[in-house]
């Protein structure tokens, strides 16, 4: 029985693993996290 789990988990993380390897959201597709886009943000200056 502990040699199922042990495969049955074995098999999840290397699923898991594949899953988040190609569900990538970054432009080269090497998986990981997002880059986030730099947005310029407005910013008044007052020079008094």
């Amino acid at each position: 029985m502990v040699e199922v789990l042990a495969a049955g988990g074995l098999l999840m993380a290397l699923a898991l693993a594949f899953w988040i390897l190609l569900d990538s959201d970054d432009d080269n597709g090497g998986g990981g996290l997002m880059e986030p886009a730099l947005v310029p943000i407005p910013v008044r200056r007052s020079d008094r």
